[in-house]
């Protein structure tokens, strides 16, 4: 092994990541797609004058022919589809970091779904990690006039269904420990007025996890929802642990052993609680550590809320 070229990978690894995650959504395909820009790079003879350009060229390129076939399953997919959770983005720029934060977000990725895949790897580079057109060129294999098109519609599509108003992360932070804390207490009228009237709650188990509804609308019924579920889960020692899901206020679920049942994720705009995003996929948790048995819990669930004989 060449110790400079792994060295030079490593160091842009964090970057690789962050572009193919933005692409494709999904964590373990972006661990995959940077693999095999590793396995490009390491298999070149001749030097190259830049190794940021061409690995994130690289990883670009397997990370748009993923998204492709994987528009395909997505389709095929049982119930509502999200990102996989993502609880920190390895690569950081002081700079950008609002940018970078923003990009990450649930919301954001679900906006990026609507791109082709090549609207959205031009977004990704030159919206969010700011590269030139010609390097966005290079990576995508079109010309810059093209790529300055892709980008433009990007945008269009983009601001289209970005809420008018969104939260700074101080307002965001203090209405979710609010919402954390009402949530504990089964504080129905207190989860009420942290919610948007029209609040959606979704969950996304790929039908292979038990879920009590795929999509709650409006702030009563999701506040009812909340207020009569919870209090059973920390019966049963489902453990709430608040924790930051792509770059937004959220929140990891734990059974007594402390396999992760679920994540939660807020989107917060307008001083008010917009969206609730649940990820019980167990296939789409498993990269954060050991899964629950979601469904073993789904009975205890329901033997705790039957009434004393």
């Amino acid at each position: 092994m060449d110790t400079n070229k792994a060295e030079e990978f490593e160091e842009l690894r964090p970057l690789l990541f962050s572009i193919a995650y933005r692409i494709l959504g999904s964590v373990g395909e972006a661990e995959d797609a940077v693999q095999e820009s590793w396995l490009r790079f390491e298999r070149l003879t001749t030097e190259v004058r830049s190794p940021k350009a061409f690995l994130s060229a690289a990883v670009t390129r397997i990370a748009i022919d993923v998204l492709r076939s994987a528009r395909v399953r997505r389709e095929q997919y049982v119930g509502p589809w999200f990102p996989e959770p993502l609880l920190a983005d390895p690569y950081e720029d002081p700079a950008r970091s609002a940018e970078l934060a923003d990009s990450v977000s649930m919301a954001a990725l679900l906006l990026l779904e609507r791109l082709s895949p090549l609207e959205r790897a031009v977004f990704v580079l030159r919206e969010v990690f700011d590269f030139g057109f010609p390097e966005v060129a290079s990576a995508v294999g079109r010309s810059e006039a093209a790529c300055r098109q892709l980008a433009v519609r990007a945008r269009r599509h983009m601001a289209e269904g970005r809420p008018r108003f969104e939260a700074d992360r101080a307002e965001r932070e203090e209405l979710a420990a609010r919402f954390f804390e009402a949530l504990h207490e089964g504080d129905l009228a207190g989860l009420r007025d942290l919610l948007a009237a029209d609040v959606t709650l979704v969950g996304d188990a790929g039908g292979k996890a038990p879920q009590l509804a795929r999509t709650v609308l409006g702030a009563p019924r999701v506040a009812r929802l909340l207020a009569a579920v919870l209090p059973v889960m920390f019966r049963i020692e489902v453990t709430c642990e608040q924790h930051e899901v792509n770059g937004r206020p959220g929140a990891i679920f734990r059974d007594r052993d402390g396999g992760i049942l679920q994540t939660l994720s807020l989107d917060v705009a307008e001083g008010r609680i917009q969206a609730i995003r649940l990820v019980l996929n167990p296939d789409k948790l498993a990269h954060m550590g050991p899964v629950a048995d979601a469904w073993a819990l789904s009975e205890e669930f329901k033997r705790a809320r039957r009434p004393a004989p």
